[in-house]
């Protein structure tokens, strides 16, 4: 009999419900993607509607993609698949920045590998080539970890008709005469024998020799500037950097800052007063008098000399000079140094670099013969064993030896270094191109370049989040002005030409003439064609030698200015649909420096605007020890490989990047620990996965009988419980919207885990149990339950489709087919879900939010019966509930009698106005003379026969329903 009765209970189908392993099945999906051809599916059904705009930043094509990467583009694509949804044209045209040091610096080493010398052309071909394997590679990286694009119009920026309008850029910087040619010093990688941009920085904390040197004062001096000539006197300069020693020219001091005279008794030195007993304390000095106070500029033109080389160090003004450190007289060297560079060039001095690309002293008549040759670089192994430059040795025995060498001691600072080779950068002073970033000459309405940037930032661009105003804007103010010009051959070159004495020729119109060559033949023809075939048509200026007497230059564009360029060579163009200005730049924070700001340049530049309208940045995801992962340091294997997606897949990936607060860091542990590590952020996300995955299966296993045309019940005439979970729903939709437009990606997963954890499993799916099992198959309240499934189901599906893209197609799939794929179907198809305003009621919210109090501490009630062995189940239990008439929950209880036992799950409930009395009382319905159904196990005070046997009446009426739909 018992056996009978389990086969007449409404078990949920589940031969058609989802099935685990992501890892075998989401490749599949994709598969059906493709042949759907999903991301032009999208763009037909919402064409014809407003754009929102995505454009991509480019990642280097040099290397796997890293979990960092796959963090940019699935934001990317959770986006872009959310706003579709909202109703918007989402072109997504994908990017790769394909020149520059990177590649170059990866195809040398495999040349030095298999021991090759090649020429420039070839050089040139096989960083294309090595470029063009990565750019496969990357996009089935990209494509594994559930990004949809426009991979046919994908722009890249070594295409001859992209690096043509590079080109145009740097024209447009010609044309507003930003452009200039100076000996100054720049940042230069050793390594890499090429100068490097803002954005190639990174600073580090780096352990310098900091010394303290004399540069003796002539007698004949001393009397001219009426100081004491009866003892050895010095000025004393600070400095970190020994190495430089040999290039200073003069000494700089503060006019407004008072100096004076120190001496030990045998001899004098000339510091600031203020830093008297700092000097003392670090030189170890006994000083033992002082005297003679003056103000700097009292001090201007006396004339030291040079420590170890036949050469005055005249004394020379400056503002910058303070008294936090040193001795607040700077060693000055305007080849090696920014400041130093603006004061060579008030006081005309040369602008000295007597080290060469390589970072060796040359021999230029001037440095001492046993410095030639020395480097000034400090190699990685060098760091590591806390050694300095064999220059800076050299210099400090030199200084030693002359007499001149103070003191020294080990100095830890933030030092810009290579953000490749990883080593400290030196400055130094070479020929190089720059781009005026102050410069108003050329422009219509008087402003800088600096200053429509900074005016951009403030008034027409929305930062996400708040405090990327504040970072762009402190870059943008403090950037100097722009070095563009590399040495190096992979890129695309400058157009510049050069007569025989070396003098260089610019002009936007040739410019961009020759721009309309390179779009037809690319930037090789700048290398393989002669000056003459180059400006073959095209009008030189008056002020030109002929063709033939000119040669091309050598030097090629910072990348920066070629990613910069991307919002011109594809926005502009309307590339893939796309239209400019962009509507979201979303990056790294790092980009602030970057992308954000060299795009915001070349913009302002060619436009005179911004080229987005809305910047967002995410930040990095980070080991244990809080370091970036990333492909230029310490990083996992990328997602593809036998780790993150091998182990969970490409939905608990992304729902792993959702889950967080994005604009600030994701750490992640090396990936064995996290598998081992139950509280890991990726086994508790991958559980939030589950929760999720098994949400959707409860729900479609329990729709295996529901035709919604056919079985549909009308909101007027659903059950209580029904009504309030679409109300909830219809919360959750409101709070999910909200989120995504404010790219809270974080909220919407804490909303939906939320809903699924509480409002659905612990409450509403917990309840519906016994209905769904037990009732008639057409049943109403059965049948509105299963409406209110349905609608749910729809909801939160389409809520979390642009997280876990696959898994929502999935139940989509099996959910309006009852199959795995449907042939022109996809959920990404779909409408984002707006609830029927008659889902939201306040009073029913109210109601139930009370009686769920209720139902918390008739749990609670239960539990000691529960524990002491006399209650299995709290079906086994009958509640009275005390309550005085007129009290406002006994009008609830009254209100809603009929739903509290299936409210509490519970076989009875009964109302009593007992003064004094517990407000809950638990009984056994045994003791209550109650009879247990066998079937739905409720207790009732009479069972009804059947031919299945005694059952409660209600269990009766769904056995008849059940052997007639037999």
């Amino acid at each position: 009999m018992a056996t009978d009765l389990k086969n007449t209970i409404q078990l949920p189908k589940t031969d058609f419900a989802m099935r685990a392993n992501l890892v075998k099945r989401e490749p599949v999906r994709i598969a059906h993607w493709e042949k759907l051809d999903l991301y032009a599916a999208i763009q037909k059904k919402r064409a014809g509607a407003p754009a929102f705009v995505l454009h991509d930043g480019p990642p280097f094509t040099n290397g796997d993609v890293h979990i960092g990467t796959a963090l940019n583009k699935v934001l990317k694509d959770i986006v872009n698949r959310y706003k579709s949804m909202r109703g918007f044209r989402t072109p997504f045209v994908p990017g790769w920045d394909c020149h520059g040091l990177p590649i170059e610096q990866k195809v040398t080493a495999q040349l030095r590998a298999e021991n090759k010398t090649v020429s420039t052309a070839e050089m040139r071909a096989l960083c294309g080539e090595f470029s063009e394997q990565w750019i496969a590679h990357q996009t089935k990286q990209f494509k594994r970890v559930g990004v949809i694009a426009d991979w046919a119009s994908e722009y890249k920026t070594k295409a001859p008709a992209f690096e043509a309008d590079i080109i145009r850029t740097f024209a447009a910087f010609v044309e507003k005469g930003l452009v200039y040619r100076s000996k100054k010093p720049v940042y230069w990688s050793i390594p890499f024998e090429t100068a490097l941009a803002e954005a190639e920085i990174e600073y580090k904390d780096h352990v310098s020799p900091a010394i303290w040197v004399k540069f003796p004062v002539p007698t004949g001096e001393a009397h001219k500037y009426d100081l004491p000539a009866d003892k050895p006197l010095s000025v004393v300069i600070w400095t970190t950097t020994p190495w430089t020693i040999p290039a200073n020219l003069a000494i700089a001091v503060n006019p407004d800052i008072e100096y004076e005279i120190v001496g030990t008794g045998t001899e004098r030195y000339i510091i600031a007063h203020q830093l008297y007993d700092d000097f003392a304390e670090k030189t170890g000095l006994t000083l033992i008098d002082n005297l003679n106070f003056r103000l700097g500029k009292q001090l201007e033109g006396l004339q030291p000399r040079h420590p170890f080389i036949d050469r005055a160090a005249p004394v020379v003004l400056a503002d910058y000079v303070t008294t936090e450190s040193g001795t607040g007289c700077v060693h000055t060297a305007p080849g090696h140094g920014a400041e130093d560079y603006l004061t060579g060039l008030k006081y005309g001095l040369p602008i000295y670099c007597p080290v060469d690309d390589d970072g060796k002293y040359i021999d230029d008549g001037q440095i001492p013969a046993d410095l030639v040759g020395l480097t000034t670089l400090e190699t990685v192994e060098d760091l590591a064993a806390k050694r300095t430059s064999p220059a800076n040795i050299a210099v400090l025995k030199k200084l030693d030896a002359a007499g001149a060498l103070l003191a020294k001691a080990k100095y830890t600072h933030s030092y810009p270094h290579c953000w490749r080779s990883k080593t400290p950068i030196i400055f130094r002073a070479v020929d190089q191109w720059f781009v005026s970033l102050d410069n108003k000459a050329g422009s219509s309405d008087g402003k800088s370049p600096r200053e429509t940037a900074l005016a951009a930032i403030t008034n027409d661009v929305a930062w996400v989040p708040a405090s990327g105003e504040k970072r762009i804007t402190g870059a943008v103010e403090s950037r100097p002005d722009w070095c563009i010009s590399r040495q190096r051959s992979w890129g695309v070159p400058i157009i510049a030409f050069y007569d025989d004495k070396k003098n260089p020729y610019l002009d936007a119109g040739v410019i961009r003439a020759v721009a309309e060559k390179i779009e037809k033949h690319g930037t090789n023809y700048w290398y393989d064609a002669t000056p003459a075939q180059i400006l073959e048509g095209v009008a030189l200026p008056a002020t030109w030698p002929a063709a033939d007497a000119l040669a091309c230059g050598r030097d090629t564009l910072d990348v920066w200015i070629d990613s910069g360029s991307s919002h011109a060579a594809v926005l502009k163009r309307g590339q893939g649909g796309t239209q400019w200005p962009a509507d979201l730049y979303l990056e790294g924070s790092d980009q602030h420096r970057g992308w954000f700001q060299s795009s915001l340049w070349t913009s302002v530049a060619a436009y005179g605007a911004a080229p987005y309208k809305r910047v967002l940045t995410h930040g990095f995801i980070v080991g244990a020890d809080g370091k970036k992962i990333s492909k230029s340091g310490q990083y996992e294997k990328p997602p593809t490989s036998d780790n993150y997606i091998a182990q969970y897949g490409a939905d608990v990936i992304r729902l792993l990047f959702a889950s967080q607060n994005f604009t600030e860091d994701l750490r992640v542990s090396n990936l064995d620990t996290d598998l081992k590590n139950p509280a890991s952020i990726l086994n508790v996300v991958a559980e939030a996965y589950r929760l999720f995955r098994n949400t959707f299966r409860y729900q479609l296993s329990n729709l295996f009988d529901y035709d919604h045309a056919r079985d549909a019940v009308l909101y007027s005439k659903m059950d209580t419980l029904d009504r309030w979970a679409l109300h909830q729903a219809a919360a959750l939709i409101r709070e999910c919207t909200a989120a995504y437009d404010a790219y809270e990606f974080h909220r919407v997963y804490q909303l939906c885990n939320q809903f699924c954890s509480v409002t659905l499993s612990a409450v509403y799916h917990d309840i519906l149990k016994d209905r769904l099992y037990t009732h008639a198959t057409n049943s109403q309240q059965r049948r509105s339950s299963q409406t209110a499934i349905h609608e749910i189901f729809h909801t939160l599906a389409k809520l979390l489709a642009p997280v876990l893209a696959f898994t929502t197609d999935e139940a989509w799939s099996f959910a309006t087919a009852k199959t795995e794929y449907i042939d022109g179907d996809s959920i990404h198809l779909r409408d984002w879900p707006v609830a029927p305003a008659e889902w939201t009621d306040a009073t029913l919210e109210a109601d139930i939010a009370a009686l769920l109090k209720t139902r918390a501490a008739v749990t609670e009630a239960i539990e000691p019966l529960r524990a002491a062995g006399k209650i299995g189940k709290s079906l086994d239990a009958v509640i009275t509930l005390n309550a005085a008439a007129g009290a406002p929950e006994r009008a609830l209880y009254e209100k809603h009698r009929d739903f509290l036992p299936e409210l509490f799950i519970v076989s009875q409930v009964e109302l009593a106005d007992a003064p004094g009395a517990p407000a809950i009382e638990v009984s056994l319905a045994s003791e209550r003379g109650l009879h247990r159904c066998p079937r739905c196990w409720r207790s009732v005070s009479a069972l009804q026969a059947t031919p299945h046997g005694d059952v409660c009446p209600r269990c009766a009426e769904a056995l008849h329903a059940f052997q007639v739909d037999k």
